[in-house]
C-alpha cells in the first residue's frame, strides 16, 4: 500500500496537503489550550474566598475553643463563635464550588476548541488522502491483474483527452489501435493513467 504518488509533483502536494493539516490541528490545540488558561484565571476569586472562608473559619473555631473556657459561661460563649466559624465554611465552600464551575467550563471550552476544528480538517483532508491510497491500489492491482494494462488503456481514453496527444496516434486512431490489441499503444495508454493516478509503470 502506497501513502504518497511516485510521480514528484503530486508527492509535493500530498506532503504539502497532510503538513498543512497537521499544522491546523496544532494551531487549534494550542489556541484551546491558551483559552483554558485565560478561562481558569477566573477561578482566582474563587480561590480568594476559599482562603478567606477557611481561615476565618479556622480563627472562629480557636476563639470558640478559647471562650469554651470561661467558668460558668463557657458553653455560651462558644456558641455564636462556633456559628460563625460555619459561616465562614460555607463561604469557603461557596468558594470552591465557584473554581468547580469554571474548571468544568473551561473543559468544555477547550474540548469543543480542540474537537471541532479537528473535526473539520480530517472531514477535509483524511477522505482525499484515503481516496487517492484506494484509488492507487486499485490502479496498482488492475496493471498487476491479466488483462490489466488493457483496461487502465480503456481508462485512459475514457479520460480527459489532454494526454492522449503525446502519443503518437497510428492508422485509424488511438481507439482502434486499442482494438486491434497494438501493445505499443496499450502500454503509453496505461502509463497515462498511472500519471494520473500518480503512479510510475
Amino acid at each position: 500500500m502506497l501513502l504518497y504518488a511516485q510521480t514528484p509533483a503530486r508527492r509535493t502536494r500530498q506532503i504539502l496537503a497532510d503538513l498543512i493539516a497537521v499544522v491546523l490541528i496544532a494551531v487549534a490545540v494550542r489556541f484551546a489550550l491558551a483559552v483554558h488558561g485565560a478561562i481558569m484565571m477566573l477561578a482566582e476569586p474563587g480561590r480568594k474566598v476559599e482562603s478567606s472562608g477557611e481561615g476565618l473559619a479556622s480563627a472562629l473555631d480557636d476563639a470558640g475553643a478559647t471562650a469554651s473556657k470561661v467558668p460558668l459561661v463557657g458553653d455560651l460563649l462558644e456558641k455564636p463563635f462556633q456559628s460563625a466559624a460555619d459561616a465562614g465554611t460555607g463561604i469557603a465552600d461557596a468558594g470552591q464550588s465557584l473554581q468547580d464551575a469554571v474548571s468544568q467550563l473551561a473543559t468544555l471550552v477547550t474540548l469543543a476548541l480542540i474537537v471541532v476544528p479537528v473535526v473539520f480538517v480530517l472531514l477535509l483532508w483524511l477522505p482525499l488522502r484515503l481516496r487517492w491510497i484506494r484509488r492507487s491500489a486499485t490502479v496498482r492491482r488492475l496493471l498487476d491483474a491479466p488483462g490489466g494494462a488493457d483496461l487502465l488503456a480503456l481508462r485512459a481514453l475514457t479520460g480527459p483527452p489532454g494526454e492522449l496527444s503525446t502519443i503518437p496516434a497510428p492508422q485509424g486512431g488511438l481507439a482502434d489501435a486499442w482494438r486491434r490489441g497494438d501493445r505499443q499503444v496499450i502500454a503509453a495508454l496505461s502509463e497515462i493513467t498511472l500519471r494520473r493516478a500518480g503512479l510510475r509503470p
